[in-house]
């Protein structure tokens, strides 16, 4: 089926053709006003094409600088999108052969946002939607090109025939080849589906996957998929791809990403993700012609149309960087000193300690040591669930700094771990949960494995444990916090929120309501069933259960500034 872009009217394609017209004839604000308006498109076309590899930036500031050189060669202005955006897929084949005769630096894969991320935060998708998105990280690289421009015709911003003409192919190969990729695209679906079920049988085929998608897993997973009853009941009617994506919004550029163009004489310079929500247009950019440097709402402008540097306003302060030594070393099997349990000077002194061990939140998490690993864990008391619910949907995905979801209700809540020392290794500024009404427990630590166990002998991208290894560096947790496990467990009773601190170690948090069922499931599967170790329960069922080592009641301007020994 071809899907044509409709919500372009002929006035806007006029508006356009004077546009390009201008820009061609040497009008500077036309062509900044071209490059601002068509920066998203690129964006989208490669950042999906290359699933958010750091190499995403690069790509998108060569096409838009080989656009603008070039544009006095196009002839027709009706075909300026088909246009550019071959321009960008052949920047992004170019980029494909680079990588095939040189050796890339891999450890900086990941320093731009993962695309499916971005995708399903920035455009809040759920349910089945989520499932497409989150799809695209386990296709070819091949594969992921052409979805990136199928992706945004059914979306309604390329047309079959521009499609077509950025691949540099026929309408008919087209055609072929779009429905090779859906048919991978639902493969792909379908392992996205299994991975969030609950199948024991996938759960110890995965146990010692580090869960990072490639081609070797994807059939391996395939494979148990169509042999599984479990895995292969869809419990519900699977809407097709093009269904779900019609009409879908363009995923915005993020804050931070900055374009530059510079072409000998004249410049162009296009606004960025906060130019359009503070109110900047290229126009006015343009207008500042002196060379001189204007700060304002969160843009920083040199002027002149050298580049535009983009960053959030009222960004919170950075965190105190770990030192060398903190970041050197790798992490140790032994505790680390506990520091006291002294309560913060703000606080009031506490009753004597025979009165404290009746009182909630004056237990707090402590640095403690793994247990056996064949030790089964403790029984879980039951706490009463009447359902959580929270602003990030069932499944809230946060990989970035000042990312946060809020959760309200009464029930358990689980916060799985990914640690990326292959992305970026060092000191790792933890978590909070700010604005605490009620109350909060840390009741259980499962996933099958402590972050800091020995998961290889580093010949899989360098990690020798969950925390990295000797070849990529290591993720070190500032002194004196616990250890995390892959799966951490909290019963909360109230309303709080969970704050992404993201400041020099990368890592990212996957946060959703859970139940006691799932939270007993996971700590009680152990090494006999292909986990390193059995979970751990920390919950006695009293108010002098634990609360996590960073919370507090207030909402501090910066999150990352919570003490690591709240009191609630």
């Amino acid at each position: 089926m071809t899907w044509e872009r409709t919500h372009v009217d002929e006035g806007a394609r006029r508006q356009w053709r004077s546009t390009i017209a201008a820009a061609q004839a040497g009008d500077r604000h036309a062509l900044d006003e071209l490059v601002e308006g068509w920066l998203p498109l690129v964006y989208n076309v490669v950042g999906r094409a290359l699933n958010g590899h750091a190499d995403v930036d690069d790509v998108v500031q060569e096409t838009m600088l080989r656009a603008v050189d070039n544009l006095g060669s196009l002839r027709d202005p009706d075909s300026f999108r088909s246009w550019l955006v071959a321009i960008a897929m052949r920047q992004i084949r170019d980029r494909a052969r680079r990588r095939q005769t040189a050796q890339l630096d891999e450890s900086a894969a990941h320093e731009a946002t993962d695309f499916a991320e971005l995708t399903v935060l920035r455009l809040q998708l759920e349910g089945q939607r989520r499932e497409v998105a989150e799809a695209v990280r386990w296709l070819d690289d091949e594969d992921r090109q052409l979805l990136s421009l199928w992706w945004l015709e059914v979306a309604g911003e390329l047309t079959r025939r521009e499609l077509a003409a950025a691949a540099g192919i026929n309408r008919q190969h087209a055609a072929v080849r779009v429905q090779r990729v859906k048919e991978r695209l639902e493969t792909a679906r379908g392992i996205v589906r299994a991975l969030d079920g609950a199948c024991p049988d996938l759960r110890e085929l995965t146990a010692r996957w580090n869960g990072r998608p490639d081609s070797v897993w994807r059939k391996r997973l395939a494979r148990h998929i169509r042999s599984c009853g479990y895995c292969g009941d869809t419990r519900e009617a699977v809407v097709p791809a093009e269904r779900l994506l019609v009409g879908l919004a363009l995923v915005p550029i993020p804050v931070g990403f900055t374009l530059s163009l510079a072409l000998g004489g004249k410049t162009a310079v296009a606004a960025t993700a906060t130019a359009t929500s503070v109110g900047w247009s290229a126009k006015v950019m343009a207008a500042l012609t002196q060379p001189a440097v204007a700060v304002t709402a969160g843009a920083t402008i040199v002027a002149g149309g050298a580049y535009v540097v983009t960053q959030t306003p009222d960004a919170p302060p950075r965190a105190a960087a770990p030192t060398a030594a903190s970041t050197a070393r790798p992490p140790s099997s032994k505790p680390s000193v506990t520091p006291t349990a002294t309560p913060s000077s703000s606080l009031s002194p506490s009753p004597s300690a025979t009165k404290q061990v009746d009182l909630y939140g004056t237990v707090v998490d402590a640095v403690d040591q793994a247990p056996d690993p064949n030790t089964e864990p403790a029984a879980l008391p039951r706490r009463p669930e009447s359902g959580i619910t929270s602003t990030g949907g069932a499944k809230a995905v946060m990989q970035h700094r000042g990312e946060n979801v809020t959760l309200s209700g009464q029930g358990y809540v689980l916060v799985r771990w990914q640690i990326a020392p292959h992305d970026r290794p060092g000191g790792l500024t933890m978590p909070t949960w700010t604005g605490l009404k009620g109350k909060i427990f840390h009741v259980a630590s499962g996933g099958g494995r402590r972050m800091d166990d020995v998961v290889g002998d580093g010949s899989d991208r360098g990690y020798v444990t969950g925390m990295g290894g000797p070849d990529i560096g290591y993720t070190v947790l500032p002194d004196g916090t616990q250890q995390m496990w892959q799966n951490e467990y909290f019963y909360i009773d109230g309303t709080v929120t969970l704050n992404q601190n993201e400041r020099g170690a990368s890592y990212g948090l996957t946060v959703m309501p859970s139940s006691w069922d799932k939270v007993n499931e996971d700590v009680r599967y152990g090494p006999p069933q292909g986990a390193l170790r059995y979970g751990l329960v920390r919950d006695n069922g009293k108010d002098t259960a634990p609360v996590p080592q960073y919370v507090t009641r207030e909402r501090p301007a910066d999150p990352a500034t919570v003490p690591q020994r709240s009191r609630v």
